[in-house]
């Protein structure tokens, strides 16, 4: 594969810290990689260094001649007084860039429902970024730099935006580098990773699946005494070889090795047990909304209401993702869930032990406590704080979180934006809040922080709602999602994300195949003439066959993973154990498949 760019030696401080030091990295034809590390350990800064935006104060980096390099910035750098069509395409002509379909695709993906004419900087923050995003993908580069490409992104953009990348080059051409704290994404798009830490850079094979099981026999074979970074390692390591085993197929170092690494870890949450704590603590009754509609009108009677007869029963102990388009009213319904607004129409019951807590997007709560620092504000609140069944210290908690000691006597207002939305989640939990609500939780947050955040979560008993664009966070500490589609009703998805993805885009091919109908009617609009009673019929004893089938693959999966375990040592064993599991996935994957096309039937 041909060289296209690369650093050597490269060093670079800022003050008295050294970010990196002595890096030698190069970017090849087909080199798709992913960059993670800790908040400040200098993602972005060998970034920029590669992109020639920073001068490095050792070191030389060296671009082959004549290659094209795009680069995405992670803060918004359009000029707000352009019009969108002017800020993607400058001044070219309609016909110059509408005749090629590469191009047409990347409009049509991204900037489909923004107002071509409308001024930058009316947009909200998800619109300016599919604007920049667009007018990036657009030229013809030979290589793409991405600095948190999905941040304000919804779940579909996010979605999109892997599509195009993977379908972008053929396999042989082109490369990126992508500074993001989005694992889903990592591991879709991704097929290296490099790792910045304590002003190094160390490469591993694979996307963030492959990392973090690589990160752990690193770990394992150096006997690293860094006890607790090593143990959040692990957790998440058991997380993807018992949640999302698929995605452990590209790693080449020793099967076994990971699987003795987590043979004494229990999984993640004990359902029954918190099941139980939780109602201990909120009784049977947590909040319901019952066929709630709120409406905003702006003076238009005929105005289609934000939420339209909602009815949403939350159970003690139970956690909820919620994804949706950017303005369909997720937030929103956070809001009438902690009773910072009331409904137009219907009722909210909340129960009367019910002690909410919500973590906003942009955690304005924190400038009271500005002038304080970070231990001060959380033993404000509370001395010692329980964590499933360990008893912590208010600063035992704050350095699980992330926070070194040195950080724990920083003041708030000197905190990087990562690093207060890791302080008001702490402040939230020691307050003892029984219902949990996390807007937007990954914005800003390293994978490192991601994983010690996720770990405080499962042992949290409390009723839990988060609404996120992080499909794997959604997949790691809630049990269920549920969708609000831009029509101000709210779905269940018992297929997750990839049933939303799938309903969204039916919904957008139905509206291309309607003039002058918005995707929203479309996904209000029945899909289909009405289902026969004999249909359903059908499609009822297909879901049981189907039910029964699942309970049998889930036994045989517990089984083999019990095997395996066993087999730690017996490398041949345990290869052929794991071939079985893969076969065993695969039936599993035809047979979910078939029960979503068996329920949409019912539906």
């Amino acid at each position: 594969m041909a060289h296209l760019l690369g650093g050597e030696s490269l060093a670079i401080s800022f003050g008295t810290r050294t970010v990196l030091d002595g890096v030698t990295v190069g970017l090849n034809e087909g080199d798709r990689i992913g960059i993670v590390g800790r908040n400040g350990d200098g993602k972005s800064t060998l970034m920029r260094l590669l992109a020639q935006r920073l001068t490095p104060d050792a070191g030389r980096v060296t671009w082959r001649r004549g290659v094209n390099v795009g680069y995405l910035d992670q803060g918004d750098v359009l000029d707000g007084d352009l019009t969108v069509g002017a800020a993607i395409v400058g001044d070219r002509a309609d016909y110059e860039w509408a005749s090629n379909p590469t191009i047409r695709d990347i409009m049509g993906g991204l900037v489909a429902d923004v107002d071509w004419h409308a001024q930058v900087h009316s947009l909200s923050g998800g619109q300016k970024r599919r604007v920049a995003l667009a007018k990036l993908l657009i030229e013809p580069h030979d290589v793409i730099m991405l600095d948190e490409p999905t941040n304000h992104l919804d779940v579909e953009g996010v979605a999109w935006l892997a599509r195009h990348l993977k379908t972008r080059w053929r396999p042989t051409e082109g490369a990126f580098l992508v500074v993001t704290h989005d694992r889903w994404f990592l591991d879709e798009v991704c097929n290296d990773t490099w790792e910045v830490h304590d002003g190094i850079v160390e490469p591993f094979e694979g996307g963030y699946a492959a990392y973090v099981l690589a990160r752990a026999e690193r770990d394992r074979m150096a006997a690293v005494v860094e006890g607790k970074r090593a143990n959040l390692v692990k957790k998440e390591l058991a997380w993807l070889r018992r949640g999302a085993p698929a995605r452990t197929s590209k790693p080449k170092f020793r099967i076994e090795a990971a699987n003795a690494l987590i043979s004494d870890v229990p999984e993640p949450r004990d359902t029954v047990a918190l099941s139980k704590m939780a109602t201990a603590r909120l009784g049977k009754d947590v909040i319901d909304l019952e066929d709630v509609t709120l409406a905003y009108d702006g003076g238009d009677p005929h105005a289609k209401p934000l939420l339209d007869g909602i009815t949403l029963r939350l159970a003690p102990g139970e956690r909820v993702g919620l994804v949706g388009v950017n303005g369909a009213g997720k937030s929103t319904l956070l809001r009438l869930l902690s009773g910072d607004i009331a409904p137009t129409s219907g009722r909210v019951k909340r129960g009367k032990t019910v002690v909410p807590a919500v973590l906003s997007q942009d955690v304005r709560e924190l400038d009271d406590v500005a002038d304080l620092r970070v231990i001060e504000v959380i033993q404000r609140e509370k001395q010692t704080f329980t964590v499933g069944s360990k008893e912590l210290t208010a600063g035992q908690l704050v350095e699980q979180l992330g926070f070194t000691n040195e950080k724990q006597w920083t003041r708030v207002s000197e905190l990087s934006g990562g690093e207060r939305r890791r302080l008001q989640l702490l402040r939230l939990l020691v307050g003892e809040p029984n219902v949990l609500m996390l807007d937007e939780p990954t914005n800003d947050l390293d994978t490192d922080t991601l994983a010690a955040v996720e770990d405080v979560l499962d042992g949290w008993p409390g009723t839990l709602v988060v609404v996120s664009h992080d499909r794997y966070l959604l997949e790691r500490v809630t049990d269920h999602q549920l969708a609000l589609l831009g029509d101000g009703k709210l779905r269940d998805l018992p297929g997750g994300v990839e049933q939303y993805l799938a309903l969204r885009e039916a919904a957008l091919a139905a509206a291309e195949a309607l003039p002058g109908q918005s995707p929203q009617d479309a996904e209000a609009a029945p899909a289909a003439p009405g289902r026969s009673e004999a249909e359903k019929r059908e499609a009822r004893k297909e879901l049981s066959r189907i039910e029964r089938q699942l309970g049998k693959l889930a036994a045989q999966e517990e089984k083999l993973h019990a095997q395996m375990a066993a087999s730690a040592e017996d490398f041949v064993r345990l290869g052929d154990l794991n071939a079985q599991l893969n076969e065993l996935h695969g039936q599993k994957d035809e047979l979910e498949l078939a029960w979503l096309e068996a329920s949409e039937v019912l539906e």
